[in-house]
């Protein structure tokens, strides 16, 4: 293991290496996983120095507590949003993360247990696979819960992976997939009994040890190539981001979370 590695940027990422694989846990349990800034600032650090270490040939991302893998983004971060440019920048990072995750050269595999919400969810999309305990909620509730918007990519992402009708129960209807009704859609590659995931995941990120490296690159390359051509500019949503995270409602659904306040959808 390197000195790169050695050193927690955040006692909220756990980080390992076993038998040439990556572990990194998301380590907030008692606020399900949700992500600060620090949490996707180590993860993208990780992605960095992974991505040349040639004794790592698999990286495993997975949720510490058993509760989740991860409920969102911490909301406390959004109390201070008071101008587009949070809103639009928060959205770029968010991208700029899960584009790194997503470009990643060496295999991912997200073990997923129970909530799989959010900016959780879009990091488990962009996994190369998924494995799920049967406890997975997997979903993006944000018209029940803060009535933001995703960027245009992350919703082009969803879409790759559901399909537009799914995409709009998602989306529209708030609507969470259990672990089964993800596996037949094709969102979860196996679910497997809690007691085992550990170790069945740990198994099949340690057969990629035995696959040709070049194959592995090549696939997961051409494969986002071919995606990369359906995606729009990152602009192109700037427009509802702004709506959605300027708007009263917006305001109004973080200070119920922050400051166990009630209100009403108004749109506006």
């Amino acid at each position: 293991m390197k000195d790169s590695h050695d050193s927690p940027l955040t006692d909220s990422v756990h980080f390992e290496i076993r038998d040439g694989v990556a572990w990194i846990g998301f380590n907030r349990p008692q606020s399900r996983n949700a992500m600060t800034w620090e949490m996707y600032n180590a993860l993208e650090h990780y992605c960095d120095v992974l991505a040349g270490d040639d004794e790592v040939h698999a990286v495993v991302l997975h949720g510490v507590g058993g509760e989740a893998f991860v409920a969102g983004t911490d909301i406390t971060q959004f109390a201070n949003f008071s101008k587009p440019d949070d809103a639009i920048g928060y959205e770029r990072r968010i991208d700029q993360v899960v584009g790194k995750l997503e470009r990643f050269p060496k295999p991912t595999l997200a073990l997923i247990e129970g909530a799989c919400v959010g900016g959780g969810a879009a990091l488990a999309l962009v996994c190369d696979f998924r494995y799920a305990t049967p406890t997975m909620k997997f979903g993006v509730p944000i018209a029940k819960t803060l009535g933001n918007t995703l960027s245009i990519n992350n919703v082009s992402r969803l879409i790759d992976m559901i399909g537009v009708a799914r995409t709009k129960e998602v989306l529209m209807m708030a609507r969470l997939f259990g672990a089964e009704e993800a596996h037949a859609a094709g969102l979860v590659n196996h679910v497997f009994a809690a007691d085992t995931i550990y170790a069945d995941v740990a198994m099949l990120a340690a057969d990629f040890a035995k696959r040709a490296p070049l194959t592995l690159q090549a696939s997961k390359e051409l494969i986002n190539r071919a995606l990369e051509q359906r995606r729009l500019e990152a602009d192109a949503s700037d427009d509802w981001v702004t709506t959605c995270y300027m708007s009263r409602d917006f305001a109004a659904a973080v200070d119920k979370f922050v400051n166990k306040t009630s209100f009403e959808w108004t749109g506006r």
